[in-house]
């Protein structure tokens, strides 16, 4: 009764108001050979008790207490718990697309905040409620920069995550964009030469990603005026949130997209998570998703609404300026909460700790078996380091003493040879780099050869 409220008798008094005698009177157009005539060969039902008892069983079977450095674009970050204490709540956790403000201002005021604080944070003028994740919004935010231009290309680093270029590519391939990848360097940053050389006049926009896949930073300010000297838009995407509190802002750019995954929301196995569009105001009518307002009623009291465009004007395709009509409220509210939270200061020190793990980690690890590429290049929690062994075989041995070890970038990067990304954030001791440095200490290094595409 608990989990099928509906008595026996209360489904005999709807039979008899819509003037069936049963049930089966329901189904009684379906041919029988295609009814089931028998009870469904499922386990037998459970009280709640043993259901609790299963699921702790269930949870048994987990790995627990490993210690991992791996990110690439999902970050272990402390989760303040107050998050989930305020996320759960009836007025958030049930409530829908906020297109009545008269009873939705609570969503509404929270929505604003978030967009306000994303502003702060980039250094934009303006950002919508949210994307539903940080792939989607580079893709996006692409396709933004095409309809502001009128032009067709877009110009993509090699050093954006490579699954938020599959993902771009899967935007782009019907949306008649001519995608170029550009090639990094040997400092693991754009080679601004290739990228001067690959605009054209029919150059919508650049893509960047900095901190870049390798956790190096980019030279903003110079990819921007080598765009803008050729009438394209630089689109900066940010796959770590965290690293805004010590990477300077991209004020350079037209449109930053950002993935605020590390903003207090769980890993969860990959999602769902909050990304982020944020622009200058002058390309505000074509921001995709929505945005939400700050107004007064007729008495002058502060409100919010929805602003600009509704979800029925995206739902013309032809006429959209976006397919993603709707956002990540729930999710954008865990990153609100986080950023409240921590505040301007709270985040830069969660920065500056988060730099100072990984510049140990990198120096560590590389003095014991593993060579640091990109060593001279300004980078944040993320680092590469080069072995003679295969990533896969340095990896199965951490295992043993339960350590997840770098990711390898032999399938995104083949060229750099037995290369690893490596990250260490707030949650990585000093003990458990020590620890992972001496089982390393086997692997010998190696110089890489880079080949650049």
């Amino acid at each position: 009764m608990r989990y099928l409220p509906k008595s026996d008798a209360e489904r005999q008094s709807m039979l008899r108001e819509i003037g069936s005698s049963s049930i089966d009177d329901l189904f009684s157009s379906i041919p029988a050979e295609y009814r089931l005539a028998r009870d469904l060969d499922i386990p037998r039902q459970m009280g709640e008790s043993e259901i609790v008892d299963f699921f702790k069983k269930a949870a048994a079977q987990n790995a627990n207490g490993y210690v991992s450095f791996l990110g690439a674009g999902a970050y272990r970050h402390y989760r303040p718990v107050v998050i989930d204490a305020l996320v759960q709540r009836g007025e958030f956790l049930t409530s829908y697309t906020p297109y009545q403000p008269e009873i939705t201002q609570g969503t509404l005021q929270a929505i604003f905040e978030f967009q306000t604080m994303i502003c702060e944070l980039t250094g934009m003028d303006i950002a919508n409620a949210s994307m539903y994740d940080g792939s989607t919004g580079a893709a996006e935010a692409v396709m933004m920069a095409v309809r502001v231009t009128g032009r067709s290309g877009a110009l993509v680093a090699k050093t954006v995550h490579p699954e938020y270029r599959e993902v771009l590519a899967t935007y782009a391939q019907h949306q008649n964009i001519d995608k170029q990848v550009l090639a990094y360097g040997e400092d693991g940053r754009v080679d601004l030469k290739a990228l001067d050389a690959a605009l054209t006049d029919q150059s919508a926009c650049v893509l960047v990603q900095s901190p870049n896949f390798f956790g190096v930073v980019e030279d903003i300010p110079a990819i921007a005026e080598i765009a803008h000297k050729k009438g394209a838009l630089l689109i900066v995407s940010i796959a770590e949130a965290v690293s805004l509190g010590a990477v300077r802002p991209p004020r350079e750019a037209d449109i930053v997209s950002m993935e605020s995954q590390s903003f207090g929301v769980a890993l969860s196995y990959g999602g769902p998570y909050c990304g982020v569009i944020a622009a200058k105001e002058k390309y505000l009518r074509q921001m995709p998703g929505r945005l939400a307002g700050q107004t007064v009623d007729k008495d002058g009291t502060r409100g919010f609404v929805l602003t600009l465009s509704t979800r029925e004007q995206h739902i013309r395709r032809e006429k959209a300026t976006s397919n993603i009509c709707t956002n990540q409220a729930l999710v954008a509210l865990m990153a609100t909460i986080f950023m409240s939270v921590y505040g301007k200061e709270g985040i830069r020190e969660l920065a500056l700790h988060n730099l100072a793990k990984a510049q140990y980690a990198s120096q560590v690890l590389s003095q014991n078996g593993a060579k640091l590429l990109f060593a001279g290049t300004p980078r944040f929690h993320e680092f590469v380091l080069l072995t003679d062994e295969p990533t896969d075989t340095i990896n199965t041995r951490l295992l043993d003493d339960k350590i997840i070890g770098g990711l390898s970038l032999q399938r995104f990067y083949p060229e750099l040879g037995n290369a690893s990304l490596w990250c260490a954030t707030e949650l990585t001791t000093r003990e458990q780099i020590d620890q992972t440095a001496k089982l390393l200490a086997g692997s010998h290094s190696t110089q890489p050869t880079l080949v650049h595409a």
